[in-house]
């Protein structure tokens, strides 16, 4: 989604007090007295991010006496869409959450609103941290295209979808667990042969394109994958892949694995489905994992999407210091905190998946099962990224015209014409 596309809103409260605009010298820092922290985010409290940032800032306060973090929740699409407004002004907080991608990080880092974090991630140590597949999102060029040039975000945990499943369901109906894909298929056939739909699902947001994005990866390979990310080569929309993927997907809509009524749902919807027990399967990412542990009443667990190399996933979204912020060095230290074992480890054991982790230091087994898929899909380079990445605006056109699949509206040659037609009108030529 955007790596997840979440609408998460009012997700913590403001801590000390209302914002403050006093702020530290440093480098490019303007005025300032080092007293105050400003930062934005929009984990939610109980997701493992939000536990994790929120011993960080108490870290933070503790190693740096007289100087005070000032904490404004924000919802994730209210800083999608407000971002370039934001930090255009003189209200830019020192530290944000943003998300991660050509049409996001890469876009601001292209508009000079973003601040070259390279020499910091070089002194300290951030660039040895932060292995190679998550810090492709990292770094962007002149024009904004991620993969290769500066640093401008740091990513302190990692993302990934996975297939999740609820265990009391699949032993109710005597469903073992999919090893394969056409057990998966041969475990959907059997909901719906007691007429419950399989997946849960969502076309209003996230995760109905993903769905179709993941079949096409499943017939993909990096080439692939380069070609419609980093613009190596030109994406043909008809290729075997998305003709594959397009055509399943309108197959698993006649078959009743996924409703037609899901059209208008958003994401929340899907994740509360799933942990409602109304669903027996989600497939959808890392972020759910701590909210899951959390909240369910059931037994459930994950795998990874059988029979393909590949699936969405990069490094987490970014820590990112606007161009205007005043208090950079403060900034600077508490990505620096958020980077350190003792908050990684709490990551870890919380559901995330850290990215600089005591692997010894993560106990609990459904964390270490998330994190060892995690590294099973590092070790074979499957981290496919998103398919709304590529150009701004794409992931507006991958939610409407996939609603057009979940009705019927459109067949999957025109769904790939629009897409095709979308992605030319504004990706740069390789």
């Amino acid at each position: 989604m955007t790596a997840r596309r979440r609408t998460t809103t009012a997700i913590a409260a403001i801590l000390g007090g209302a914002l403050l605009l006093t702020a530290c010298g440093g480098n490019d820092t303007g005025s300032g007295d080092g007293k105050t922290l400003r930062l934005w985010h929009y984990e939610a409290p109980n997701s493992a991010m939000g536990q994790a940032w929120n011993e960080a800032i108490k870290e933070f306060e503790a190693t740096h006496p007289g100087v005070k973090v000032t904490f404004e929740a924000k919802g994730f699409e209210q800083i999608q869409k407000t971002a370039q407004m934001v930090l255009n002004s003189s209200d830019a907080p020192d530290l944000m959450e943003y998300n991660k991608g050509n049409a996001t990080a890469g876009l601001l880092s292209k508009q000079g609103l973003l601040t070259d974090l390279t020499p910091e991630a070089t002194t300290r140590g951030w660039d040895k941290k932060i292995g190679k597949s998550v810090r492709t999102t990292s770094v962007y060029d002149t024009d904004g295209v991620m993969g290769t040039g500066k640093w401008y975000g740091v990513p302190n945990y990692a993302e990934y979808t996975m297939v999740f499943y609820n265990k009391d369901l699949f032993a109710k109906y005597k469903v073992p667990e999919p090893k394969t894909f056409d057990d998966l298929t041969a475990a959907m056939d059997r909901f719906v042969a007691e007429d419950i739909t399989p997946l849960a699902n969502a076309g209003a947001e996230y995760p109905a394109h993903q769905y179709l994005y993941q079949l096409a990866l499943s017939k993909a390979d990096r080439a692939w994958v380069d070609a419609y990310e980093l613009y190596k080569d030109k994406p043909d929309f008809h290729d075997p892949a998305w003709t594959y993927a397009a055509t399943t997907f309108a197959d698993w809509v006649k078959k009743g694995y996924l409703s037609e009524k899901s059209t208008s749902a958003k994401a929340e919807d899907a994740g509360v489905s799933f942990l409602q027990g109304k669903s027996p399967i989600l497939f959808s990412g890392s972020w759910w994992y701590g909210r899951f542990q959390d909240e369910a009443k059931f037994d459930w667990g994950t795998f990874l999407w059988p029979d393909s190399n590949l699936t969405l996933g990069s490094g987490g979204n970014l820590w990112v210091v606007p161009k205007g912020a005043k208090n950079k060095d403060l900034a600077y230290d508490f990505i620096d905190i958020t980077l350190s074992k003792k908050i990684q480890n709490l990551l870890g054991n919380k559901g995330g998946v850290p990215v600089a982790a005591d692997p010894s230091a993560v106990t609990d087994p459904k964390s270490k099962g998330l994190i060892d898929d995690f590294n099973t899909l590092s070790r074979r380079d499957g981290l496919a990224f998103y398919p709304d990445w590529p150009i701004a605006g794409f992931y507006d056109v991958l939610v409407s015209e996939t609603q057009k699949l979940l009705t019927g509206s459109e067949n999957p040659n025109d769904y790939l014409d629009a897409l095709q037609k979308a992605y030319d009108k504004d990706a740069p030529k390789p």
